[in-house]
């Protein structure tokens, strides 16, 4: 029994020495594939313009002019009175004297309608524009352009070899690789 449990273990310790000889590098992650460490030695930005455009509301204030027109004239509800007066004077003359009756309603009436379409016929008509200021908008369309990176041309150095690649980000001093082993068939 101890004869086997030695073996076991004499077999354990051979089968994980490959393992250990590798030491930081062994990660097994398919047949004879291992990762390992490289320095970097240059990194370089891959940049591209862009155009970006942006809708701009632009505002300012117009002079805006607003036509006006209106009668101006004597005071035509006086000039109406007044004549409604002096007709039903003369109505009250021409007729029977009573006061009551149709002569002076119709003096009164007629008296009022000329004094009415005199007050209009010396009214004149003045027109002007009030000038007031509105605001006005419009939307514009700026453009800018600015710098992206798409990503970054590493140069890096392993087992004295030089090589280059293109990463999405910076890998900083050092850089994992894989590295995969395989004989060469003559």
């Amino acid at each position: 029994m101890k004869k086997s449990i030695l073996m076991s273990t004499l077999a354990a310790v051979i089968a994980a020495a490959p393992a250990a000889q590798a030491g930081h590098k062994w990660k097994h992650q398919g047949y004879n594939t291992f990762y390992d460490h490289a320095q970097v030695i240059d990194v370089e930005p891959i940049k591209r313009t862009v155009r970006i455009s942006a809708p701009e509301r632009e505002c300012w204030e117009e002079e805006v002019r607003y036509p006006v027109e209106y009668r101006e004239g004597p005071n035509v509800a006086g000039r109406m009175i007044l004549g409604g007066i002096v007709g039903g004077v003369i109505g009250h003359q021409i007729g029977s004297g009573g006061g009551k009756d149709a002569a002076t309603l119709a003096g009164t009436l007629i008296g009022a309608s000329i004094a009415h379409d005199a007050a209009e016929r010396s009214a004149r008509t003045v027109r002007y524009d009030r000038v007031g200021y509105e605001e006005r908008c419009r939307v514009a369309t700026t453009y800018r352009t600015e710098e992206r990176i798409d990503g970054y041309r590493v140069t890096y150095r392993y087992q004295g070899e030089t090589f280059q690649t293109r990463l999405p980000y910076d890998p900083g001093k050092r850089m994992q690789v894989r590295v995969k082993v395989s004989p060469v068939r003559n």
